[in-house]
C-alpha cells in the first residue's frame, strides 16, 4: 500500500512497460529522417507562397482583415495536408516545419528586405535568426540522462535515498519516459521541456518573438519605402508579396507566442509545470482534502506545495540542477 501511494506521488503509471527513465531518442535511418524534413520543406514552401496570394488579391484592405484571411488560410492547408498524409501515409516533422519556416523568413529578410533597413539594423536581424537555429538545434537534440531502471525506481528504499532525483518525476506519453519537472512534450522541438531544459526553452521563446519582432519592424519599414518610391511595385511583385505575407505570418507568431511566454513566465513564477496544472488531481501532493459540514463526500481543493514566494520561486528556475 505504502509502495502504490509512493508511485502515484510521482505520477507514475504501470511499471512493466518501462524500459527507462528519461527521455529516449529514436534509433532512426538516414532516410526514415530525410524524408519527414524533406516533405516539411515542401509544405512550408507551399504554405509561404500561398501566403502571398493574400496582399497580391486583397491590396487594399486592412491589415486586420489580411490577418484573419491569413489564419483562414493557414488553417485549409494544416487540413489539407492532414488528409494528404494519412491517404498516403506520410508524414511531415514538426521540428524540421519549424526550422524551415525560421530559414524562409531569413531568406527573404536576406534577399529583399535587408536593402530597406540599416547596416547595423541587418547585423543584428541576422545575428538574432542565427542564434536562433543554435538554440533551436541544441534544444531539439537534447537528451536526458537519467540512468535509472525500472527496478530502481520501484523500490520503496531507493526512492526515500534518492527523494531529491526522483522529486516531480512525470510520465511523457509522447516519449513514453519518465522527465524530472516535466512541464509538457513540445511537439515544435520533438522533445520534452522538463528540468534539464526548461530554462533554454524559454530563452528560446524570447528570443522567437525577438526575431519575429524585429522582422515585422523591417518588413515594415520596407513595404513603407517602397511604397513611397513605387506604388504598384508591392502588388505586382513577388518580393513585395513575400514581404507582406512573411510580415503577416511573423505577426501571427508573436501573437500566440507572446501569450505563450506570459504563461510559462506565470508559471514559473508561482513554481508549477503545465503538466501539473492541468492534471494536478492525479498528484496527490497538490491535493487539500477538506471535510465539509452536511456533505458524505470531502472536498479536495488545489495547493500548491512547491510555491516559495515570486522571488524564491524564480531562483530556483534559475539554479536548477540536473
Amino acid at each position: 500500500m505504502v509502495k502504490r501511494q509512493i508511485l502515484l506521488a510521482v505520477g507514475a503509471p504501470k511499471l512493466p512497460k518501462m524500459r527507462g527513465l528519461g527521455f529516449q531518442k529514436n534509433l532512426r535511418t538516414p532516410w526514415k529522417f530525410i524524408i519527414p524534413s524533406l516533405i516539411s520543406c515542401i509544405c512550408v514552401i507551399i504554405s509561404q507562397f500561398t501566403l502571398s496570394m493574400v496582399p497580391r488579391y486583397f491590396p487594399s484592405f486592412p491589415l486586420l482583415v489580411m490577418l484573419s484571411y491569413s489564419v483562414l488560410l493557414l488553417l485549409v492547408i494544416a487540413a489539407l495536408s492532414r488528409i494528404c498524409r494519412r491517404l498516403l501515409r506520410i508524414y511531415a516533422s514538426a521540428p524540421a516545419f519549424v526550422f524551415f519556416n525560421i530559414f524562409f523568413i531569413w531568406a527573404v529578410h536576406i534577399s529583399v528586405i535587408r536593402k530597406a533597413v540599416s547596416l547595423f539594423t541587418d547585423i543584428v536581424v541576422n545575428a538574432e535568426c542565427a542564434l536562433l537555429l543554435v538554440g533551436f538545434h541544441r534544444l531539439v537534440s537534447y537528451t536526458y540522462a537519467l540512468p535509472l531502471s525500472a527496478e530502481k525506481f520501484s523500490d520503496i528504499n531507493f526512492l526515500i535515498q534518492n527523494s531529491f532525483r526522483t522529486r516531480r518525476l512525470r510520465y511523457c506519453k509522447c516519449c513514453k519516459a519518465y522527465v524530472r519537472g516535466f512541464d509538457h512534450h513540445c511537439p515544435a522541438f520533438g522533445n520534452c521541456i522538463g528540468q534539464n531544459n526548461h530554462l533554454l526553452f524559454m530563452v528560446l521563446l524570447v528570443g522567437f518573438v525577438m526575431v519575429e519582432a524585429s522582422y515585422i519592424v523591417c518588413s515594415n519599414q520596407f513595404i513603407t519605402k517602397s511604397k513611397i518610391v513605387d506604388e504598384p511595385m508591392l502588388e505586382t511583385t513577388l518580393s513585395g508579396n513575400l514581404a507582406i505575407s512573411t510580415m503577416l505570418f511573423a505577426l501571427l507568431q508573436v501573437l500566440w507566442q507572446v501569450i505563450f511566454l506570459i504563461w510559462h513566465i506565470y508559471c514559473v513564477c508561482v513554481n508549477i509545470r503545465t503538466d501539473e496544472w492541468i492534471n494536478w488531481k492525479k498528484y496527490p501532493e497538490f491535493q487539500l482534502v477538506q471535510p465539509q459540514a452536511g456533505q458524505s463526500f470531502p472536498e479536495t481543493m488545489f495547493i500548491n506545495p512547491y510555491d516559495k514566494g515570486v522571488l524564491g520561486n524564480i531562483k530556483e528556475f534559475l539554479s536548477l540542477r540536473k
